[in-house]
């Protein structure tokens, strides 16, 4: 999954991906603990995945934040001039 198509999603849907993925990534480290795991590659995979959600997400968080902080920077100098 690449960082694009995470950021295409509504934060509904990453949430719901998000959460697939960690059920998978613990299904996959049972798999690995019984040795019946045949794509081991795939846990560093999902790994990454759940890393690029959080990512993005954690990215988003700040730019609101960041518009937040001017916002309440533009009305303060709207006070002022009054």
């Amino acid at each position: 999954m690449k960082a694009s198509e995470i950021r295409k999603m509504t934060p509904e849907e990453r949430l719901l991906k998000l959460n697939e993925l960690r059920v998978e990534l613990v299904k996959l480290r049972l798999q690995s603990r019984v040795g019946t795991l045949t794509n081991t590659a795939r846990i560093r995979n999902v790994r990454r995945d759940i890393a690029r959600i959080l990512t993005v997400m954690r990215e988003e968080s700040i730019r609101e934040r960041e518009r937040v902080e001017e916002a309440k920077e533009g009305l303060a100098v709207e006070e002022e001039k009054q």
